[in-house]
């Protein structure tokens, strides 16, 4: 079972990527799960969602613990929140940032966990390039299939196109596989083509 926990803040549509994440590793016939988990509900609050892919049928239903991959949409969180409890050495670690890890004071990660697994992505920015808001969920879905490979590109663009149908749909695949390029051609080749 593969395990992504995604860290982000209300209004970011942190809820959404796990869905769309879910509904994109349903569509690539796996069985996928996934659920939020967040306190006050007010644009702004630190909001967790929480989403399980398998090939066998999910029967865990408690909140992600020790995720396998991390997602985190907006890099005000990693000195205000444990972002990284529970993360083994091997995890995947996306944040949106156009700065490195070192600059956002998360040099010592590099301890912690494997460095061809730490990337940052200027998710925010391609947004605005892109969608023309800065909403991160989707581009970063672009990014974690890239990075990740557990879910193809293609998935998660047409995860986008059902749930969001026309030129809003359109606009948030641009910007997946802007993020999808991006990721690719900084660890040196696409993983999930």
């Amino acid at each position: 079972m593969f395990q992504v926990r995604i860290h982000g803040r209300g209004g970011q549509g942190v809820v959404t990527a796990a869905e769309l994440l879910s509904v994109a590793a349903f569509d690539e016939g796996k069985h996928a799960q996934a659920f939020p988990t967040f306190g006050s509900e007010r644009t702004g609050a630190p909001v967790v969602s929480f989403c399980r892919i398998d090939d066998e049928p999910i029967r865990a239903r408690e909140p992600i613990a020790e995720p396998d991959a991390l997602i985190v949409q907006d890099p005000t969180l990693v000195h205000q929140v444990d972002l990284f409890s529970g993360l083994g050495p091997d995890a995947y670690v996306l944040i949106n940032s156009s700065s490195d890890v070192a600059a956002l004071g998360l040099a010592d990660l590099g301890d912690r966990f494997r460095s061809e697994r730490l990337l940052t992505v200027p998710a925010t920015a391609l947004a605005r390039e892109y969608v023309g808001r800065p909403l991160p969920n989707a581009v970063l879905l672009g990014g974690f299939a890239a990075f990740a490979g557990v879910i193809s590109i293609a998935a998660v663009a047409k995860a986008l196109r059902e749930r969001f149908p026309g030129a809003v749909g359109e606009a948030n695949v641009a910007g997946a596989e802007a993020a999808y390029r991006w990721v690719g051609d900084e660890i040196g080749g696409l993983v999930g083509a």
